[in-house]
This record gives C-alpha cells, structure tokens and sequence, in this order.
C-alpha cells in the first residue's frame, strides 16, 4: 500500500527527467504516492513524462531546467515549495558524457562535463540546503557513477567529475550529522539510456552503444535503487549504492 511507504507524500525534484533514469525515476516515486517536480532541458519531451505521470493519476509539474544555469536551479526548487508546498528531497541526476582519449583535445567536451556534472551538482545542492535547513530535514540524492570507481581509459575526465561529486557529498554528509540534510551517491554501471548520444568520438560512441546494447540494465532498477534511499526513516541514510549489470566486468 501507498500509505505504507516512506514515498508517500514526499516532495521529490528530479533533474534530467525527461529521460532515462530521471524519468524512469519520476515515474516510479509518482506511483508510489510521490509530487514530483521535473526539470530538464527539452520541454516538449518533459511535458509529454509530466503528463504521462498525472494520466497515470501521479502529481506532477514540470520545470524547465537547465542545471549549468544556477537560477534554474533556484528557478526548479522554487516550482516544488510554490506547487506543493516543500522539497522533501532533491534526485541530481542530470548528467552529460563527452568520452574519448584525451589526446583528442577535446577540451569544450571537458568544460561541458564539469559544468554539467559538478557546477551543476553543486547549483542543486546551493538551491535546495536553504529549504531542507528551514524545513528541518531534506535528502539529497545524486547520480553519480561506476566510472569513477573503476577508472578506464577515454574516461578520464568524466569520471574525474564524478569522483568530485563522490567527494563533495561525503565532505557534506560529514558536515550534516546534526540529522537535517541526508545524502546519497547512486553510481550507476551500463544503463539503457541516451547518455552515449553525448559522445562524440565516434569509435567510443560505437563501442559504449554496443556494451549498452549487449547488457545493460533498465534505468527502471535505479529508479527502484533510489526509491530504496528515499524510503527509510529518516534516521537512516543510505550512503551509497552501486547498482550495475551483474555481467559488467
């Protein structure tokens, strides 16, 4: 039962949501009694997942986002206390993959990882701490990945910005222990989702689309890892989870 959960009324904000695992992830915390604030860049495929969510008799808005923009940030938060009344959690799961050997040079690919993979992480977290202090408690949850855990070449940078977020979120885990703010880092392996259509190297492209294809996992089972997290009582933080196809070496 809905009621049971620990979902069930929670105010959730999810950037990246008009795909992937950002919509896999607003869909599945609606059903299960959620209001869900989504933000993302492409409007028209984001209002089309709003409307799925309230067809299915979820609560749901959309909030046009762009996480490099530190007002959007503000900008989506505000949409969630204006909507609903408070920001029970944010789910920072935006996220862009400019892959390739970094004798490519490809050093606008590196900019756009960094503002899109930690600026924008951090806008996230500078938008939603004033609410969770002023409420009294708030959960941050943030797409991270098992790129940064096993370091790979083409990757270098790209998990680099990962490892940031890695460590960003437990210096503030340390700095949050008086209870008010929980985090959680979900670092994901292969998912079907449209990250690989960011790389532009094409032999890289071509190889991660192949790995995607041969194994990877639903971003239905991070939604449900996230799901987890945001369930507990709120004593109990889930600090990390590393979920990825059992096949990934």
């Amino acid at each position: 039962m809905a009621g049971m959960s620990g979902i069930s009324g929670k105010v959730v904000a999810v950037t990246g949501a008009s795909s992937g695992i950002g919509a896999a992830t607003a869909r599945l915390l609606a059903e299960r009694g959620a209001a869900v604030v989504l933000g993302a860049r492409r409007i028209e495929r984001l209002d089309q997942v709003v409307q799925e969510i309230r067809d299915d008799g979820g609560l749901a808005v959309g909030c046009g986002v762009d996480v490099t923009r530190r007002l959007d940030s503000r900008r989506l938060v505000a949409a969630a206390v204006a909507a609903f009344g408070r920001l029970d959690v944010l789910v920072s799961n935006a996220g862009i993959s400019k892959i390739g050997p970094m004798a490519d040079l490809d050093v606008d690919g590196w900019e756009a990882m960094i503002d899109v993979n930690l600026r924008g992480v951090l806008y996230g977290i500078a938008a939603a701490l004033p609410v969770f202090r002023r409420q009294g408690r708030g959960h941050l949850v943030t797409t991270v990945s098992t790129a940064g855990l096993k370091i790979v070449p083409t990757q270098a940078v790209y998990a680099a910005t990962k490892n940031a977020v890695r460590t960003l979120l437990e210096g503030l885990r340390q700095e949050s222990t008086d209870g008010v703010v929980r985090t959680t880092a979900v670092s994901p392996g292969f998912v079907r989702t449209e990250l690989a259509d960011s790389i532009d190297n094409p032999e890289v492209r071509e190889q991660i689309v192949r790995s995607r294809d041969a194994f990877a996992i639903s971003p239905d089972a991070v939604a449900r890892a996230i799901a987890f997290a945001i369930e507990q009582p709120d004593d109990v933080e889930i600090g990390d989870i590393t979920i990825r196809p059992a096949v990934q070496g």
